[in-house]
């Protein structure tokens, strides 16, 4: 093509090549702004789509922890309410024993039985206030279910517990029905009842740390899978980063070039921009 004033196509060219620079450079900038090489859907609508799910996801699971969360608080209440217990069935055993001996006064054995009550009508007390958050799981009643994955099909049962002392005199278990539990009238005014009630606390206190034992290796579940969901949240997290985030060594190098080709573009188009000033010299 001749020299024409009208249409200068190397300027035109130069300035394309300048306009490809400077979107290129946006793009790099962008990512070193905000850390992230997809930022938006603009970006990369298939890898933006996915990242947002992952995202979802990962927000879904931080309702599932405060579940776990409260679930672990209401069992470690339990648990200490429970072993309170336990050790007022051990000091009670330790009353009655010493009150089934025939040989004490009876201003001893009611020492003994009064010490017994206080402690035998603490049980309730406690029982009474081991709540977490409006849940007890020691005075009988449902097992407590929380979730366990994002879409509710999978649950951990939380059990609840019946340490409540039987109404009246303690009465005999179905099995070994020679066993007996503690009953809240129990006392220890005569030998022969303080013999009774020292074998019902004896089995009180068995079945006591038998259901410890169990809402134990519950909370060791919760604990376990709790520990296993934020596992899973940094593995997400993780995964988001890899397609998402930017290489901010890599894009800080692009930076770098882009800029230097940015101004040798625009002397480029400079020199393009000149090239009609020739045209004078065809007219001197």
């Amino acid at each position: 093509m001749g020299t024409s004033l009208q249409t200068n196509m190397g300027a035109m060219s130069a300035l394309q090549n300048l306009n490809a620079t400077t979107r290129s450079l946006d793009t790099v900038q962008s990512r070193i702004n905000t850390g992230l090489k997809v930022a938006n859907a603009r970006d990369n609508g298939a890898v933006y789509n996915i990242a947002q799910q992952q995202r979802s996801e990962h927000a879904a699971y931080d309702a599932v922890r405060v579940g776990l969360d409260r679930a672990k608080g209401i069992a470690d209440v339990a648990l200490a309410a429970g072993e309170t217990i336990s050790d007022i069935f051990t000091q009670m055993r330790e009353k009655a024993l010493a009150a089934s001996d025939t040989s004490i006064s009876a201003t001893s054995r009611a020492a003994y039985n009064s010490e017994f009550i206080a402690l035998r009508d603490q049980v309730a007390s406690v029982i009474a206030n081991a709540v977490f958050d409006g849940a007890n799981v020691i005075g009988g009643g449902a097992n407590l279910t929380f979730m366990a994955n994002t879409t509710g099909t999978q649950t951990i049962v939380l059990p609840t517990l019946d340490l409540r002392l039987v109404t009246g005199a303690g009465t005999a278990v179905a099995s070994p029905a020679v066993d007996v539990y503690l009953g809240t009238t129990d006392d220890l005014t005569t030998a022969a009842l303080a013999a009774t009630a020292r074998d019902r606390v004896v089995a009180s206190l068995e079945y006591v740390n038998s259901e410890l034992s169990r809402m134990g290796a519950s909370s060791k579940r919760l604990e376990s899978h709790n520990v296993f969901v934020s596992k899973l949240q940094d593995a997400i997290t993780g995964g988001i980063g890899s397609m998402v985030d930017a290489d901010l060594a890599t894009e800080s190098a692009k930076l770098q070039s882009l800029q230097v080709k940015q101004q040798l573009g625009a002397q480029a188009l400079s020199i393009a921009n000149q090239s009609p000033q020739v045209i004078l010299s065809l007219f001197k």
